[in-house]
């Protein structure tokens, strides 16, 4: 390093101080850290400037570095000083329109809060169930507690319990995956709160004196590991814009939802273990059924909806003989267990048992009882290994497809569907390439199924095999679940629609979970990711939704006008009367056709049926 000349500035210390600067400010930003943060971290760098500028040329060479070391250790202790605190996510973002009126529960009195120009009120964070905490672990829930006075549903209730990424890895995923990360904003700077204590609804609806409205309650998706009922995307606001009361919940996921052994089954009055995520569902919607008339609904006309491993949990739902009347339609996005063998979400109760041992070795326990009293912190790391339902002989007493084949089902109409490239987050890092493609096809299906396979699909460049594992993937794992779905309700004689989400922005795209931000109906107005066809997209599928949920078909009912001339209202390529102009959806006759989500709205057949023929004989499909 050259030496400085007294009263003079070199750029040898200006360029490093420079970069560093730019380290901290994108640290900081990432980490979501308090304005306390950057107040230190501008006050330590104008120090160490003023620092040099003082010593220009007289500090020796081992002093420079110290003085760069010692502002690292400065920016160090900076950060923990202002790491971002933990706070509930408040039920309105930014300024809301103030508290609503006083709602009657059958466990007390509840307030909200309205949406800034006061066309939604939402109530957030109340209780379902008794916390699932200390003795209740592991066991079914219990219906929820009343209270005295009013109970303030300002704020969500913490998500349920589950590992965390760090904030800088989570702001990270913002950019790269969802291409929707806002900078520089001090609104989000703290952390989300994680608890076992989670069971709690949440309720969006349209502001004022409601009565009769349809409701639509929502599942949160998450590998039944992760994920949390407030996100943007499946927000109930945007329906509630529309007439429909939304509600969601938090339930159990990983170890505390799905753990299963046999003491456990012994000490409950109904033999149960290893549903206890799904029995939280269950509970919800019972709660809904006791209390979604006092916010103007009708528990008459409830749709069940849920996307990825929410969408599992419904198609399980519709065989449950304990969900039986608490909802008449479903809605399902990108998941299914109603296939022979499910891919993904389902166990049989022999690997539940076994997984449940494997836990109790590993954290040297000899009971069920003894891993109860563990805290929670210390045994969520378990995710990975219980995200599964099973056949507990009381929420499901066969496989959903067992169920369904002898006719057996909850549910009286269904909208369901895919997205064009669901693969894509789950093969980020495990591409397909010309040396891989077949090993991986092989390792899957051995034989003589990889050899249907490969001709099916041959790849002679690296973007193919690329290409055909990903889309592989994507029908392996979502498209032929619902493929199944489709044929069991046809079978069944239950009136199904399904679609095929192709629409690409600037955002998600088609990838999993791409298309919820316009079925709900929540892309941001400000939002320079969608253009106008995007909007117009989201107008028609909301469209669809919003008849579904109230009708039962996406297209609406016939007017009162078209009844009395004896028409068909939902005849002819602009079917539905009362919502606009809606490209027709006809229910589906035969299996494997599809409504495209796209650029086009129209329908066409299902991609790839080639494959289909061959995953019933791998999968044993029996009609």
């Amino acid at each position: 390093m050259k030496k400085e000349t007294k009263g003079t500035f070199k750029p040898v210390w200006i360029l490093p101080l420079c970069i560093f600067c730019i380290l901290m400010l994108a640290i900081l930003e990432l980490g979501q850290h308090t304005v306390l943060g950057w107040i230190l971290g501008f006050i330590a760098v104008i120090g160490f400037t003023v620092f040099r500028v003082i010593k220009k040329g007289t500090l020796p060479g081992y002093a420079r570095v110290l003085s760069f070391m010692a502002l690292l250790a400065v920016f160090i202790l900076i950060l923990f000083v202002s790491v971002p605190p933990v706070k509930p996510v408040p039920a309105v973002k930014g300024k809301n329109g103030g508290i609503t009126d006083t709602v009657e529960l059958k466990q007390g009195l509840v307030t909200g809060v309205k949406t800034a120009d006061g066309e939604v009120e939402v109530y957030a964070g109340i209780p379902y169930a008794k916390p699932p905490v200390g003795e209740r672990r592991f066991r079914e829930p219990e219906p929820a507690d009343g209270w005295d006075g009013v109970f303030a549903a300002d704020h969500f209730a913490p998500m349920s319990m589950q590992t965390q990424n760090s904030v800088i890895f989570s702001s990270l995923a913002q950019i790269v995956g969802y291409h929707d990360y806002k900078a520089f904003s001090f609104e989000d700077n703290y952390r989300t709160p994680v608890s076992e204590d989670s069971l709690y609804v949440n309720v969006w609806k349209p502001a004022g004196d409601e009565a009769n409205l349809p409701v639509l309650v929502y599942i949160h998706g998450g590998v039944l590991q992760t994920g949390q009922p407030w996100y943007e995307d499946y927000s109930g606001e945007g329906l509630a814009r529309e007439g429909v009361i939304v509600v969601n919940m938090g339930y159990r996921l990983g170890i505390f939802g799905f753990f299963a052994d046999e003491e456990l089954a012994g000490e409950s009055e109904n033999h149960t273990t290893g549903n206890y995520g799904l029995l939280d569902q269950i509970m919800a919607l019972k709660w809904v059924q006791e209390n979604i008339e006092a916010f103007g609904g009708d528990p008459g006309n409830v749709t069940l909806a849920g996307e990825s491993a929410g969408s599992a949990c419904v198609t399980a739902l519709c065989t449950s003989p304990l969900a039986k009347g608490l909802f008449r339609r479903v809605v399902a996005e990108s998941s299914t267990v109603t296939s022979a063998v499910p891919t993904h979400s389902f166990r049989s109760m022999e690997e539940a048992l076994e997984a449940g041992e494997e836990t109790k070795k590993r954290f040297h326990v000899s009971s069920a009882s003894e891993l109860r009293n563990l805290p929670a912190e210390r045994i969520v790391g378990e995710l990975e290994i219980h995200h599964h339902m099973t056949v507990d002989g009381y929420a499901l007493t066969e496989t959903p497809y067992e169920s369904f084949k002898k006719g057996i089902h909850n549910e009286e109409a269904s909208m369901h569907g895919y997205n064009k490239e669901e693969a894509a987050p789950f093969i980020l890092f495990e591409q397909a390439n010309l040396n891989n493609y077949e090993r991986k096809i092989r390792d899957y299906f051995g034989d003589p199924y990889s050899d249907e396979i490969l001709a099916l699909m041959p790849a002679a460049t690296d973007e193919e095999a690329r290409r055909n594992w990903a889309n592989l993937y994507s029908v392996i794992f979502f498209n032929y679940g619902h493929y199944c779905l489709e044929r069991q309700e046809l079978r069944d004689g239950v009136p199904t629609f399904v679609y095929y989400f192709t629409k690409d922005n600037g955002r998600l795209g088609s990838w999993h979970s791409g298309e919820e931000v316009y079925l709900y109906g929540n892309i941001p107005a400000d939002s320079k990711l969608y253009d106008e066809g995007d909007r117009e997209l989201s107008r028609v599928m909301q469209g669809y939704f919003k008849n579904f949920i109230t009708y039962g078909d996406p297209n609406g009912v016939a007017s009162d006008a078209d009844l009395d001339a004896g028409t068909d209202g939902n005849a002819g390529e602009n079917a539905d009367l009362r919502t606009g102009a809606l490209p027709y959806w006809p229910e589906s006759k035969a299996p494997g056709m599809v409504m495209e989500l796209g650029d086009t709205v129209s329908l066409k057949e299902a991609p790839y049926p080639e494959l289909y023929p061959v995953l019933d004989r791998f999968y044993e499909w029996e009609e």
